[in-house]
């Protein structure tokens, strides 16, 4: 069948896909892309008994997805805001971003103050030389 997803959450790992006027379950184990669904994504997937299994994306090419964000910007941000993430949430690791606003507060209050800088510039470094090339959706840097 085909449908079209009404809603997914990646932390439980479900969702729903509405087809023909029918709502279907679907669980992330029965997820066949390599990319996480989101909204509005269609999708062809087969019902079993009211659940939606094998979902795949409609109309999937198997080609390397297109680089949307510039690893020199994100490198530029780490250098210059890398103490508060940053560049972490310029390429939607919104969580580790956030760790690295409370840690840097933590090291701000604990006087530790020469650590604060060191984070960005080392992830500066790694997103220069490409040892870090993909963003969290899994698309290439440019």
């Amino acid at each position: 069948m085909i449908g079209k997803v009404q809603s997914f959450d990646p932390e439980s790992g479900s969702g729903a896909i509405e087809s023909e006027g029918q709502t279907y379950p679907f669980e992330i184990k029965d997820w066949v892309e390599g990319v996480p669904p989101e909204a509005d994504d269609e999708v062809r997937f087969d019902p079993e008994g009211g659940h939606a299994v094998r979902v795949g994306l409609l109309g999937v090419s198997r080609e390397e997805p297109k680089a949307v964000k510039s690893k020199y910007l994100a490198g530029l941000l780490s250098l210059l805001f890398g103490w508060a993430g940053l560049s972490r949430f310029y390429l939607g690791y919104y969580k580790v971003g956030f760790i690295q606003v409370l840690l840097t507060l933590f090291l701000v209050y604990a006087k530790f103050l020469v650590f604060v800088p060191q984070w960005g510039f080392l992830e500066a470094v790694l997103l220069l030389s490409s040892k870090f090339d993909r963003d969290a959706k899994g698309r290439p840097l440019k």
